[in-house]
């Protein structure tokens, strides 16, 4: 489990394989979060939940499965490649952000970004199927990172970062047409799944409807 407040912006040392292969292993520089770092243990990188295979000084790799690199894109990722990090939340940890999986939905493209200051609204064009996951000031991970949905548009959605966000990840240097993965909040997932359980087959589930139950 992991709450969306990202420790640090790590490093990629190397990759082999990648999109379109049928695995691939990822290294990358933990620096001081690999401190009592083992094999077995769980990192968010750039969100997705993966499992330490070797670590080796400040040094940690993974392995990545198809399925990790079809449905993030991690794949995508290249030797000096920037990634939020964010270790498994311990027991006892303050918690801050949201409940966060690091399982990804799915990913999106950075449509548009207008910055006002110190401030940044970032709008985000997604699939049908992450947006019905989603409502209103409700919460959502982009590259692991624990956000607030603003707006809901048609076929986008947007949200508001502040300069906290913006220096300590990498949505910071985000440019448009950039790709991100996108994971959306369980607790609106599992409504979701109760309600479609409920209504009749031929509605479908939408925020006006969610809105009418109470929530």
């Amino acid at each position: 489990m992991f709450t969306g407040l990202i420790e640090a912006i790590c490093a990629v040392k190397t990759v082999s394989g990648g999109a379109g292969a049928d695995a691939a292993r990822l290294t990358i520089d933990l620096g001081e979060l690999a401190d009592g770092g083992k094999t077995g243990d769980s990192i968010a990188i750039n969100g997705v939940c993966l499992t330490i295979a070797e670590v080796t000084g400040t040094l940690a790799t993974f392995e990545l499965s198809a399925e990790t690199l079809t449905k993030s894109t991690l794949g995508k990722l290249r030797p000096s490649s920037r990634v939020n990090i964010e270790r498994a939340l311990k027991s006892g940890d303050r918690f801050g952000g949201h409940f966060v999986q690091g399982h990804i939905d799915g990913t999106a493209t950075i449509k548009t970004i207008n910055k006002q200051a110190q401030f940044a609204d970032i709008w985000f064009q997604a699939g049908a199927e992450l947006l019905d996951q989603m409502v209103v000031k409700g919460s959502v991970a982009v590259d692991g990172v624990s956000l607030t949905i603003a707006s809901l548009g048609q076929g986008s959605f947007s949200t508001a970062l502040i300069p906290q966000t913006l220096s300590k990840t990498t949505l910071g240097t985000a440019k448009i047409g950039d790709s991100v993965n996108i994971e959306t909040d369980i607790i609106v997932k599992t409504i979701k799944k109760q309600l479609e359980n409920i209504l009749p087959k031929e509605q479908r589930l939408t925020e006006e409807k969610l809105k009418l139950l109470g929530f």
